[in-house]
């Protein structure tokens, strides 16, 4: 079972020496978390290309709303149902993703300028990445600072829908700042079960290996995504 995979083993938060075909399996989840956000961006910059393309986007809230529960339910069903999947649906799937996300983050081009938006991502990068390397290479148990960030995720979650609707101005800074602390700490313990997972990894079942590195590679996506958006929100210049 794929989730098996993912429970905690005391004796793994010791030495760590990768084999060839855990070193193969992590180069596959960064690999494919590369490509998907090199296919979002890609979208996303060819899209602010035509304004007016993005902006009837924009203006169409049924339909951007619509792609917004796509994206959500498509993430559901990759993650639950990625055990009965083949691995190229899971890698269709996962692509699809990413470049659905790329026409939903499209606007984002259009209000801030292109000088932030690299740096917010170079920051970005900073951030993930060290958070990672410290996740991939602590000998320390990060499963309680997981489950601490998956409740408070929830906390982000619902006061965003709250301010919605309250466009409240402290609440909105409070969501942010509190998202940060929740996607830098799911950076470091996704990377660890992403090489925990990997200890276990060996290269008999070519087409199981390819779904958890899709499935490792969806977590840490959606870490970098949101932690990108998040500190857009304090370092961006709008236009």
């Amino acid at each position: 079972m794929l989730n098996n995979s993912y429970e905690r083993n005391p004796d793994r938060y010791g030495s760590y020496a990768a084999t060839s075909p855990q070193i193969s399996f992590l180069n596959q989840v960064y690999g494919w978390m590369c490509l998907g956000l090199l296919l979002t961006a890609g979208i996303s910059g060819w899209m602010a290309a035509t304004p007016g393309l993005v902006e009837k986007l924009m203006m169409q809230r049924g339909l951007f709303w619509g792609l917004l529960i796509g994206e959500l339910l498509l993430v559901i069903w990759l993650s639950a149902g990625i055990g009965r999947m083949s691995s190229t649906t899971a890698t269709v799937a996962f692509l699809g993703y990413a470049a659905l996300n790329g026409v939903v983050l499209s606007g984002i081009f259009l209000v801030y300028t292109q000088a932030s938006l690299f740096s917010t991502f170079l920051a970005t990068a900073a951030t993930f990445g060290g958070m990672s390397f410290y996740g991939y290479t602590t000998k320390r148990d990060l499963s309680s600072i997981g489950s601490l960030c998956i409740m408070a995720l929830w906390g982000v979650i619902i006061g965003s829908i709250i301010n919605l609707f309250w466009a409240n101005n402290m609440l909105y800074w409070l969501v942010t700042y509190l998202g940060i602390a929740v996607f830098v700490g799911l950076t470091a313990y996704d990377t660890q079960k992403i090489r925990e997972l990997a200890m276990n990894i060996s290269d008999s079942d070519s087409s199981l290996v390819r779904k958890l590195a899709i499935l490792g590679a969806l977590r840490l996506y959606l870490d970098f995504i949101n932690l990108f958006l998040l500190l857009l929100r304090i370092f961006g210049n709008r236009r």
